[in-house]
């Protein structure tokens, strides 16, 4: 005989109990995801990564599980001279010391004492400084080549396209500001425009180093800058600082110490600005690319994206005008110091 089916006495209480288990089981995976979720937050930390691209480093990031060491180069009175790969430095990603050494802050200190040691090391900055030097070797011996091969000829191929910015950079910049004296300085203005171009360019490049960012780098070309300048000054330029046409004796105690201070604002003028220009680009870039890591939406990542494509498109516009400008300033200075009196 068939056992009857048997009914709850009570299935309210059953329909109660059923979906309490319902809803711990819910809220148990809801708080699972939230911890996931915090969990991935944690471990993505914005300003690690933007600093990584932005800041220099002893070894490339070209993208996650994709990383170059590069060459250690280091001297101690304790050790003398070292080279070594920084992949000893990282153990499964983790720092270690090698060789009684420690990387700490991409600084490179002696173990036992904590002393820093002279770094010459191959960084990241520096890599794309070679690339960057090898590229315009590439790029002007091949225009050179095509202005012998192609003498009294239209231009053609890569000079076609680099001649007209090498006009307007001697007929735009370098003539009005430099005036008859422009033939001496327009190779070294023409490689300080392309060198800043260049690096701008490059450094947009995803997995690029930040080398126009650098400001050991900027301030690197302000002292070249300013070197020139000076050594270039003729009696009417200095005379003008120690000595100010037209102004009373009572102001001249004042205006000495500015006409002076003046002389090295100007490279410092020149090493902030484009530090602050692209670097500030660079920043902007990457927190924009952060938000879709942060917010774990494709709808923020398609925004963002978006976003950047729009901003990335200014920042090669603002590659080409801080070239312009740090161009311009070193023309402009070079050319008060060398004018004469009559100008």
């Amino acid at each position: 005989m068939k056992k009857p089916f048997l009914v709850p006495k009570k299935p309210f209480l059953a329909l109660i109990i059923a979906a309490f288990s319902f809803f711990n089981m819910y809220t148990a995976d809801a708080q699972e995801s939230e911890s996931q979720e915090k969990a991935h937050a944690e471990e993505f930390i914005i300003s690690d990564v933007i600093l990584d691209h932005v800041m220099d480093s002893h070894e490339w990031h070209l993208t996650e599980g994709l990383v170059i060491p590069l060459p250690i180069i280091v001297y101690s009175k304790e050790k003398g001279l070292d080279f070594f790969s920084s992949a000893n430095f990282f153990e499964h990603h983790h720092p270690v010391e090698y060789n009684g050494y420690k990387l700490e802050n991409n600084h490179i200190l002696l173990s036992n004492s904590g002393e820093p040691v002279l770094d010459l090391s191959i960084t990241k900055n520096v890599a794309m400084l070679f690339i960057n030097t090898t590229i315009l070797l590439f790029v002007f011996l091949s225009v050179a080549k095509a202005y012998k091969t192609n003498a009294g000829k239209a231009p053609k191929g890569i000079q076609s396209l680099f001649e007209p910015i090498i006009i307007f950079v001697r007929d735009e910049i370098v003539k009005p500001n430099i005036s008859h004296h422009h033939e001496r300085y327009l190779p070294y203005l023409l490689t300080l425009f392309f060198v800043v171009l260049f690096g701008n360019l490059l450094g947009l490049l995803p997995g690029a180093g930040n080398l126009t960012g650098n400001i050991t780098f900027t301030l690197f070309l302000a002292l070249i800058t300013f070197f020139i300048t000076n050594f270039s000054g003729n009696k009417n330029y200095w005379s003008h600082i120690f000595w100010t046409p037209g102004v009373p004796l009572a102001l001249r105690p004042i205006i000495l110490p500015v006409e002076i201070i003046g002389i090295f604002t100007k490279p410092f003028s020149l090493t902030i600005r484009l530090f602050v220009a692209i670097t500030a680009g660079h920043i902007v870039l990457l927190s924009l690319i952060c938000l879709t890591f942060i917010f774990n939406s494709y709808f923020v990542g398609i925004g963002a994206s978006l976003v950047v494509v729009f901003i990335n498109m200014i920042e090669l516009l603002v590659a080409g005008i801080q070239a312009y400008v740090f161009t311009l300033f070193t023309a402009l200075y070079i050319g008060m110091a060398t004018a004469d009196e009559h100008h």
